[in-house]
């Protein structure tokens, strides 16, 4: 399998995430979206920074259940419900997924299905 970023030089470039993202093989793993939930899958506390740590943390649990990580997925997908939490989003999710810049849509909500959730976060791996 081989998963390679693409980031024409014509194009805007962010080390945060590329604009595409092109797989050849492997198989496909969709992760459904992850709240920021402790193990008993009560929210955690601590706002949205919080919540971001704990759904990426659920997303590499279900990673490594496959023998997978951070560098397979090829596409996530955020909602968030508050448009001033996005810059501590975006620092936990640095701080938890480290330089694994995927193709990412970040979407405001008003609101996600469990009302105490201040992010989700679906993705799409190839392992």
């Amino acid at each position: 399998m081989t998963i390679t970023h693409v980031n024409p030089d014509t194009m805007h470039k962010n080390p945060a995430f590329s604009q595409a993202v092109l797989v050849e093989g492997g198989k496909t793993l969709y992760i459904g979206e992850q709240n920021g939930v402790d193990k008993d899958g009560a929210i955690v506390t601590g706002g949205s920074g919080a919540q971001t740590r704990a759904a990426l943390d659920q997303l590499l649990k279900v990673l490594a259940d496959v023998g997978a990580d951070q560098t397979n997925v090829v596409r996530m997908t955020i909602y968030f419900a508050n448009a001033e939490d996005l810059p501590e989003m975006f620092a936990a999710s640095n701080e938890v997924w480290g330089d694994h810049p995927t193709a990412i849509t970040v979407i405001r909500v008003a609101g996600l299905g469990r009302p105490d959730a201040l992010v989700g976060i679906e993705a799409v791996a190839v392992v």
